[in-house]
């Protein structure tokens, strides 16, 4: 989280003084346990907040303009909530202007607004921070009209902005967790019916070890959205003998090995990530509620390796990274998280090996690719919310 005041110093000096004065608020990025390209498929997915996220000091307008800088960019932009542009600019503006826009319509009414904007998240990490600006930017919104927030119906503008606005057919996992995720737990989503539950994670002995490739990914690009077609592709497909299946959540791992001869490759392979991902999400999460953190770790292995050879998102940096971290004492399983092709892999990790395991990985990966990979540890952070100046 960014210094506060530090933060209302540098707003003060961007907008100047503000009757009533400028509050501050904070919502998290993400780092996902298990559940990779599942959320888009109606499954379920095992989500934690970081402690890192976006930071936003928000004053009250008497317009309908929105004015925002942003810190880690040092640009300045404007929009107007009477006429809103369509987005898809290819700039950081588009996540601001949507949610504003779909907070406006799909919420409640909201007024102009000031907002200077900084963020903690390694950007292109795969740590989420998109969905971080966009449920903070809402709730501050919406806190400033004075709404009473309804956490669920926030993700869901976000996801919108997401869709329309930047051209990145997401699912809602981001969103959500960044939206309501609880402190010390991970969250159980069901992305059909939007139901949560916090799931205690491990504590003592056992960190969740995040480590960034350094090598950046972009969402919306063409391969996220063609797994996606292929993901419905392979619905259809299987429909012809499964006419109840809505999505692939409905496909159960035995109904898949029924029927699997319906699907062309890559389809096959598409689909049978999705259906194995979403048991072994169940699985993990039944893992962790018991406390077997051997069980939970050897999810993580097998994820991956769907990830890689069935879904065909991975890279060689993140697998590097997964070998490595597999490879040392101590470690219980790594993954890749996020959409791939880039961005960050997740490990749980025995507290007294982490100095050790990140020594090894960080020097094996940089003789490897050149470059010093990154790590942050997390014990699960809170959803948005506002803090005090």
């Amino acid at each position: 989280m960014r210094d506060t005041a530090d933060l209302r110093s540098r707003f003060h000096a961007r907008f100047g003084a503000k009757t009533p004065a400028p509050r501050a608020f904070f919502a998290p990025g993400r780092v996902n346990l298990i559940g990779e390209h599942t959320d888009y498929n109606d499954g379920f997915v095992l989500p934690v907040a970081l402690e890192l996220g976006i930071t936003l000091i928000a004053a009250p307008r008497d317009d309908r303009r929105i004015r925002v800088h942003t810190l880690n960019l040092d640009q300045t932009a404007e929009i107007d909530l009477d006429r809103p542009g369509t987005g898809n600019t290819g700039r950081w503006i588009d996540y601001i202007e949507g949610v504003a826009h779909m907070v406006d319509t799909r919420i409640q009414p909201i007024r102009g607004a000031d907002l200077f904007v900084g963020g903690d998240v390694p950007r292109g990490a795969g740590l989420s921070s998109s969905a971080a600006l966009e449920v903070g930017t809402g709730f501050a919104l919406l806190s400033l009209a004075g709404a009473t927030i309804d956490r669920v119906a926030l993700a869901l503008a976000g996801q919108a902005a997401e869709h329309t606005f930047v051209g990145t057919r997401c699912g809602i996992m981001d969103q959500l967790v960044s939206a309501c995720a609880r402190a010390g737990s991970a969250l159980l989503v069901d992305c059909r019916s939007l139901a949560t539950e916090a799931v205690p994670l491990p504590g003592g002995p056992v960190a969740i070890l995040v480590t960034d490739t350094r090598k950046k990914h972009a969402l919306a690009t063409s391969e996220y959205n063609t797994r996606r077609a292929e993901c419905e592709r392979s619905v259809t497909l299987l429909q012809s003998a499964l006419p109840d299946v809505r999505s692939l959540r409905d496909v159960t791992e035995e109904a898949f090995a029924g029927h699997a001869s319906l699907l062309p490759e890559p389809i096959l392979r598409r689909a049978r990530h999705v259906v194995t991902e979403n048991a072994r999400t169940q699985s993990a999460a039944d893992a962790l509620r018991r406390g077997d953190i051997a069980a939970v770790g050897a999810s993580f292995i097998a994820s991956h390796r769907s990830l890689q050879h069935d879904y065909e998102v991975s890279c060689p940096e993140l697998d590097t990274l997964v070998d490595l971290a597999v490879a040392q004492p101590g470690v219980y399983g790594a993954r890749m998280t996020g959409g791939g092709f880039g961005g960050s892999t997740v490990s749980l990790v025995d507290e007294s090996a982490l100095d050790a395991v990140m020594a090894a990985v960080r020097d094996a990966y940089q003789r490897r690719f050149g470059v010093e990979p990154g790590f942050l540890v997390t014990r699960g952070g809170a959803g948005a919310r506002e803090i005090q100046i």
